[in-house]
């Protein structure tokens, strides 16, 4: 990501607090603007050409979208033009972020972290599934079909839009990396982080509040558990939060034993 880029993004993104009236129909309508500037080079190139004034950029915002959107989204996707970006691309993924922290500015009690979290499983553990939502050929319209009708009656409405939209628009991303990065947008905009918990057995209610407080205290942030239930690694624990890896599984302490005898 190039720095321009990062401040730009940072620009954008804090603009949520200051538009009212951020809703779900908010957040649909963002992902759909991203999805129109996904399939127009022209109209992304435009929004995004730092050699245009940003007065110009917001007419063209205001001329295109204006009529179909509500105000509030007018107003972010505004504010996203506006600043200065290294690629076209980069504001079509800005705007995907404003759609997803959208949603759980929405919906803060539904459990959009655990529904994706949940979701992406489902799709490793399924190759079929996981080819259909990733092949370039097909309706991408289907797609988000094909995803709602999987989780409708399963995950909150709010988890369905975020899961829909992005595998309508996965542009050589892989669709549980577009998962998991939706789940971490999702816990920073609520203030939170996510750990990944591998145990042999699901664990107790106390046992999940007593970890997740000594990893919020140790991360100096609240901390969200998802738990991977893996009957290998026989006892004990492997969590893992954004690139830290704490592995006190059984498994990994008997290899690492054979390992000491055999060396």
């Amino acid at each position: 990501m190039g720095s321009a880029t990062t401040q730009a993004l940072a620009a954008t993104t804090a603009t949520l607090d200051a538009v009212s009236g951020v809703d779900i129909d908010v957040a649909g309508e963002l992902f759909a603007a991203a999805r129109a500037l996904g399939g127009s080079s022209a109209l992304s190139g435009a929004l995004a050409d730092s050699a245009a004034s940003p007065a110009s950029r917001t007419k063209v915002v205001t001329d295109v979208f204006g009529p179909a959107l509500k105000p509030e989204t007018v107003a972010l996707l505004s504010a996203a033009v506006v600043q200065r970006w290294s690629r076209a691309a980069d504001l079509i993924d800005a705007i995907e972020e404003l759609a997803v922290r959208a949603t759980a500015i929405a919906d803060p009690d539904a459990d959009i972290e655990g529904d994706l979290f949940r979701f992406s499983r489902t799709v490793a553990e399924n190759g079929d599934l996981e080819l259909a939502l990733g092949m370039r050929m097909g309706e991408t319209s289907a797609k988000g079909a094909l995803v709602a009708s999987l989780l409708e009656g399963r995950a909150a409405a709010s988890s369905i839009l975020i899961a829909s939209s992005l595998v309508q628009q996965p542009r050589e991303r892989r669709v549980r990396s577009l998962l998991d990065w939706a789940m971490h947008l999702v816990a920073d905009q609520r203030g939170r982080t996510v750990a990944t918990v591998v145990s042999a057995a699901p664990l107790s209610e106390a046992q999940a509040t007593r970890l997740a407080t000594a990893l919020s205290a140790r991360y100096g942030t609240a901390v969200m558990l998802n738990t991977v239930i893996d009957p290998s690694v026989v006892g004990g624990l492997r969590v893992q939060i954004a690139d830290d890896v704490i592995d006190a599984s059984i498994s990994t302490r008997l290899a690492d034993l054979r390992q000491r005898l055999a060396g």
